[in-house]
């Protein structure tokens, strides 16, 4: 028997028969095939049944054979569905077209929010966004993800020590925290100047205090070279000392360098793809030939739809190819020690101040071992090495 929840898909109608042998008629449709229920009487010549919309042509023959007349009572199912939304064609384009704004409205950017900065830093960070794309009025899914835009804006703006970037719905909210110069904190409490490290004294500038070395000096972690007492000996003034003593320090360094060295560089060549994304489902819009790289990288963003505050289960998709060749970089020992130099003085510099000068360098010793070059270099370095050491009073 036809299952009749199918009927709703292809439509079914209800009928009236009446006059004279509605039974008979009953029964000549049966024997045509036509599928009839909820056959039910109403009169005593009048029946009511339900029949397949698709069949009517076929009732319609047996009707010219019978002495009943009939009566569409009502039309149900998909077909008669659709002839009222054709009706209603207006209002469905209607809703149709402001449910689209409101998705289109609810996955743009419309607000850029930036705490706790600068006024200056304010303006490089948006004109650091404008010229990312991030802006108002721009696709949300046609933008860098947070990620990459807090990587960028911390790359790219020097002021910057830390930015989180937070998207709320269609507002981005950026909280910055800047680079600040500490400020040199007033010393008043007395205090002497002393070696934070060995050293050969190179250069001596005292503003307040009394010095206890020279020029040429050799002295330890911890010895005095500016002392807070000064006056006479039998009515000491106790000051707090201040001044610059910059000395001669001496630094080791080991460093390796292979002769040969293979890695992957990007060549520049990519290949974006993009998919709207149902659940676990992706489906390709643009982008459907495969570049045939023979290596590459894959990077994929999946940006989520909106609909007002809600999250769709809808997403859009871009994959990233991303071409790389392997290169082999060969050095010879004369090559590998010029570059051991320089990474052995880039690191070293890391650890020194701004002020701090390298004056001196010299390779102590250098082997050649399962094709890495090694070296032992020793620098010689000009730094400020006096610290603050407080004097307490009644010692």
């Amino acid at each position: 028997m036809k299952n009749q929840w199918t009927n709703y898909y292809t439509g079914y109608v209800k009928v009236k028969a009446y006059g004279k042998g509605t039974e008979r008629l009953i029964n000549m449709l049966t024997r045509r095939g036509l599928h009839i229920w909820d056959v039910k009487r109403v009169g005593s010549e009048s029946l009511i049944f339900h029949m397949d919309f698709r069949e009517i042509s076929k009732l319609r023959q047996v009707l010219r054979k019978s002495d009943c007349k009939v009566k569409f009572l009502q039309g149900k199912g998909i077909p008669f569905l659709m002839k009222r939304v054709m009706k209603n064609s207006g209002f469905l384009v209607g809703l149709i077209a402001f449910l689209i704004c409101i998705f289109v409205l609810s996955n743009m950017v419309w607000g850029i929010e930036v705490k706790d900065a600068k006024p200056e830093t304010e303006h490089a960070i948006r004109k650091e966004l404008d010229r990312m794309g991030v802006k108002i009025g721009k696709m949300q899914f046609l933008v860098d993800d947070v990620d990459t835009i807090q990587r960028k804006l911390s790359d790219r703006i020097s002021a910057l020590t830390w930015v989180g970037v937070e998207l709320k719905g269609t507002t981005y909210h950026f909280r910055v925290v800047e680079k600040r110069q500490p400020k040199e904190i007033e010393k008043t409490s007395p205090q002497n100047l002393v070696a934070s490290k060995k050293a050969i004294i190179t250069e001596i500038f005292v503003e307040k205090g009394q010095p206890k070395v020279k020029v040429n000096d050799y002295v330890s972690k911890g010895q005095l070279l500016v002392s807070g007492q000064i006056g006479k000996e039998d009515k000491p003034e106790i000051v707090s000392a201040q001044g610059k003593i910059r000395g001669q320090i001496w630094y080791k360094a080991r460093v390796e360098v292979p002769l040969k060295t293979k890695f992957s560089v990007y060549n520049g060549n990519e290949k974006s793809k993009h998919y709207v994304k149902v659940s676990d489902l992706s489906l390709p819009i643009w982008g459907f030939k495969d570049p045939g790289y023979k290596k590459q990288v894959k990077e994929t963003t999946d940006r989520p739809f909106h609909f007002l505050q809600w999250e769709l289960p809808l997403s859009y998709k871009v994959e990233t190819l991303r071409s790389k060749d392997d290169i082999v970089r060969s050095y010879t020992k004369d090559e590998a020690i010029r570059e051991g130099k320089k990474m052995a003085r880039a690191d070293l510099r890391k650890h020194l101040d701004e002020d701090d000068e390298i004056v001196g360098e010299k390779i102590l010793h250098e082997s050649m071992e399962n094709g890495k070059v090694k070296l032992s270099i020793h620098y010689q370095v000009i730094e400020d090495i006096a610290v603050g050491q407080p004097i307490i009073q009644g010692d």
